[in-house]
């Protein structure tokens, strides 16, 4: 358990949102929120698949930590009965404007992980979905067992955590890197596959699978001028090298998991 609070995480996220420097356009334009996507799943295209969207038509998705609601608003898109929750208020207000502005229905909740099952007393999900946000809690134990309590023996566990048999880990510990893009994240958990299991076997939670991806391979002074020029070592490397090195060294750790019966 950590020493920094929940409220440290919040104030955090709420100097600046995750994701908020994605465009250049207007804060809160379509245009704005278009170019977060776009950029979002050009710089992590796995989500897509690992969220896979189209087949939550019709059931009931509960997302911690939908920050300004990109993968949200995809969920509803596709169907989804789509309830959202969020520690960050800033980040929050951004995902309601965005569902106003795309004319989307969705349950849009301030909140945090760790006391999440008492906002929905006796109400469970088909989905429970959560992509890098469980890493960032102070108590990742009383999180995972808020989410014991709101699923059902239907219900489909996801979530992302940070993977510390990664390459950015090692570039963090050797003072090359940070976590996030702005510093001074105070909890940025990091979990092996078998550390991860165990925390999520004690919840209640039985892993079905776990894969491993995502390298950041870009020019960091370029990527925030829009611009995706390869680090030379990168661009050097055949295309299935990266992928056998993101699949191995991958900063995402991408579980799926149901309850233990």
């Amino acid at each position: 358990m950590s020493d920094k609070s929940i409220d440290d995480v919040r104030s955090f996220w709420d100097s600046r949102p995750c994701n908020i420097r994605h465009s250049s356009e207007p804060v809160g334009s379509k245009k704005y929120f278009d170019e977060v996507e776009a950029r979002k799943y050009f710089v992590e295209p796995h989500i897509p698949g690992f969220a896979n969207f189209k087949s939550w038509k019709g059931k009931k998705v509960l997302e911690i930590g939908c920050g300004m609601g990109t993968d949200a608003v995809n969920f509803a898109r596709e169907g989804a009965i789509y309830t959202g929750v969020e520690l960050s208020s800033e980040s929050l207000k951004l995902a309601r404007a965005r569902f106003d502005l795309f004319d989307l229905p969705a349950r849009l909740l301030e909140a945090d992980a760790e006391s999440v099952d008492k906002i929905f007393p006796g109400e469970t999900f088909d989905l429970i979905y959560s992509f890098g946000v469980l890493h960032h809690t102070p108590d990742l134990q009383m999180a995972l067992k808020a989410l014991r309590k709101l699923s059902s023996e239907k219900t489909l566990l996801k979530i992302m955590v940070y993977a510390k048999n990664s390459w950015k880990n090692a570039m963090i510990d050797s003072g090359l890197d940070q976590p996030e893009a702005q510093y001074g994240c105070p909890i940025a958990n990091t979990y092996s596959i078998d550390e991860i299991t165990k925390e999520m076997n004690i919840a209640g939670f039985n892993v079905l699978n776990v894969k491993q991806d995502h390298i950041f391979p870009y020019v960091v002074e370029k990527y925030k001028k829009y611009e995706y020029v390869r680090e030379d070592w990168f661009k050097a490397m055949p295309s299935e090298v990266f992928n056998a090195l993101e699949a191995s060294l991958g900063w995402h750790l991408l579980i799926d998991a149901e309850i233990i019966n």
